[in-house]
């Protein structure tokens, strides 16, 4: 049983991978097994998790609007810096 808890818990950087990997190409059913796992005994990831999504919806709205994020106004990057910091 311990080596099946190794196997399925792993650091906060591997979850932090994880979570950015997921919005991009998605997860095979074993990482996401070992997300969620994780995500059930750390806050700290779990509000990682949170905020990459309020920051993904973000831009998604922006390049919705046809703007380039390398074009960015200061205006816009504290908007998003205030969003993230709110939640």
């Amino acid at each position: 049983m311990k080596g099946i808890m190794i196997n399925l818990l792993f650091s906060c950087k591997k979850a932090t991978e994880l979570i950015e990997k997921k919005t991009v190409f998605g997860l095979s059913w074993e990482d996401s097994l070992r997300l969620k796992m994780h995500l059930t005994i750390c806050s700290a990831c779990t509000d990682y998790k949170n905020k990459s999504k309020i920051i993904e919806k973000i831009l998604a709205q922006i390049n919705a609007r046809s703007i380039e994020y390398t074009t960015l106004s200061e205006e816009i990057k504290l908007k998003i810096i205030a969003q993230v910091e709110k939640n």
